[in-house]
């Protein structure tokens, strides 16, 4: 190699190398490898030859190709960290204790990881309530359905731009009133573990985006009301319902901070309260770890 070739070569090497040196430490969940938490899961030095492209992220160069990792089928998020890569990953609340594997697709193939699920214990709340409140009619189960696929699209987007934060500020100030993972049986039939976090707070009270991202949708929903869905980049989806207003529409940039929308009682709702969840790799996780 010539000497003005070699030398470019090495300066680009070292403004990579600086680049990594100089960049934030990851501010990462907190690690829970439970049904409904998150597992960190330092990458083998064979990843950082996967061929995908992305924009850049936190400690990485823009261009450099992002390892691609997969869980059930759904790609997972993926960050620099240090000189080597992290996978962020979401476990189903209905995962079995034990072992769980992903997959790293590389420049030699699909390479197997595996990590130990411990199990979880989450709280079951009885209630005797009018039938009316628990069985819906045909037109309201289809409607429920209808939406259920609107949301799951919007959750299931993949973006190449890295979340710019993984620890944050609740979207709005306010009382714990239901914590994600709680099983409600309804005149003994028990129903689906509560996905998300409730806050209580006064209607009319600004709820703020937490995180910088892109409007990934904005809809009424049956159960869920007026109700914003926030991509963050790589897989890592938020969600805000029973609205009282909104303030921001479909495709819309939003940076931390920005008015979503108000507290309210849209929806299937006995109260004002923000109904808050969040999904990686299509899958929801508990609030609570990523909360400062």
């Amino acid at each position: 190699m010539s000497g003005p070739r070699w030398l470019i070569a090495a300066l680009m090497v070292l403004a990579v190398l600086c680049a990594r040196a100089a960049a934030p430490p990851l501010e990462l969940p907190r690690a829970s490898a439970v049904p409904g938490g998150v597992a960190l899961i330092r990458l083998p030095a064979s990843a950082a030859a996967a061929p995908a492209p992305s924009t850049e992220g936190p400690g990485e160069p823009l261009g450099e190709p992002v390892p691609d990792v997969e869980a059930d089928g759904h790609r997972v998020l993926v960050l620099r960290s240090g000189t080597g890569w992290l996978a962020v990953v979401g476990i189903p609340l209905t995962a079995q204790p034990g072992l769980r594997r992903i997959t790293l697709q590389g420049s030699a193939g699909a390479q197997t990881l595996s990590f130990r699920i411990e199990p979880k214990q989450y709280e079951t709340q009885a209630l005797r309530v009018a039938p009316g409140q628990v069985n819906l009619s045909a037109a309201d189960l289809a409607r429920a359905a209808a939406d259920r696929t609107l949301i799951l699209t919007a959750v299931e987007r993949w973006s190449a731009a890295a979340p710019d934060r993984l620890q944050f500020d609740a979207p709005v100030p306010g009382v714990r009133s239901s914590s994600f993972g709680l099983r409600r049986v309804f005149n003994g039939e028990a129903r689906n573990p509560h996905t998300g976090m409730d806050i209580a707070a006064p209607t009319g009270t600004p709820v703020l985006a937490p995180a910088g991202g892109r409007i990934a949708a904005v809809g009424d929903y049956f159960f869920t009301g007026n109700t914003v869905l926030l991509d963050h980049g790589r897989g890592f989806v938020s969600l805000y319902c029973h609205l009282s207003a909104v303030d921001v529409k479909p495709g819309q940039e939003v940076q931390p901070g920005t008015r979503l929308g108000a507290v309210g009682m849209t929806g299937r709702a006995t109260g004002p309260h923000l109904h808050w969840a969040l999904s990686l790799n299509a899958t929801w996780v508990d609030p609570a770890l990523f909360l400062r």
